[in-house]
Order: C-alpha cells, then sequence, then structure tokens
C-alpha cells in the first residue's frame, strides 16, 4: 500500500541560481510523476517556497527520491517539512 505524502519546500533567497535550475528541477519531478510518486507540485504564489504531494512506500523512499532533485543538489531548498497524508475528502479520495 502506498502512502500520500505532503512536502513543503522553504526556498533559500537565491531567484536567480532556482531560475537557473527549474529546468532542471521540474525534469526532475515529471520523472516522479511519470512513475506515479508525483501527485501534484507548485510554487507558493509569494515564490518562498512550494507544496508537492507524492505517493511512496514509506516516508525512506521519498526522503531518497528527494535527495535527487536538482534543487536540493544546488542547495537552493532551507527546509523541507514532510508529513504523511490522509485525505478524506476530494477527487483523489477512491469512493
Amino acid at each position: 500500500m502506498m502512502a500520500r505524502f505532503a512536502v513543503e519546500y522553504v526556498y533559500t533567497a537565491d531567484t536567480d541560481k532556482r531560475d537557473e535550475i527549474r529546468p532542471a528541477h521540474r525534469a526532475f519531478l515529471s520523472g516522479l510523476q511519470e512513475k506515479g510518486h508525483l501527485l501534484a507540485s507548485g510554487p507558493w504564489a509569494n515564490g518562498t517556497g512550494a507544496l508537492l504531494v507524492f505517493e511512496f512506500e514509506d516516508e525512506d523512499a521519498l526522503k531518497t527520491a528527494l535527495e535527487h532533485d536538482p534543487f536540493a543538489d544546488a542547495d537552493l531548498i532551507s527546509r523541507v517539512r514532510i508529513n504523511e497524508w490522509t485525505p478524506v475528502l476530494g477527487s483523489w479520495v477512491a469512493g
């Protein structure tokens, strides 16, 4: 059984470097989406971070995957908060 996780990234202030690395970051996330792990992702409107929703076997597998995010490799994430999430209502919840 797969678990769902809400992940919050808090970005560093280096917006120029983030703009430079963003295409690689999005390609990385697209790969996770193709594998069925990434359900949704997107930045906060104010640009300070992002919310990502994943399905993984467990938190360790998620953390291992996130270690390869180009934003992480470039030290553009100052904090990562991971919470296992149990959706109750919505389009992601099976009937």
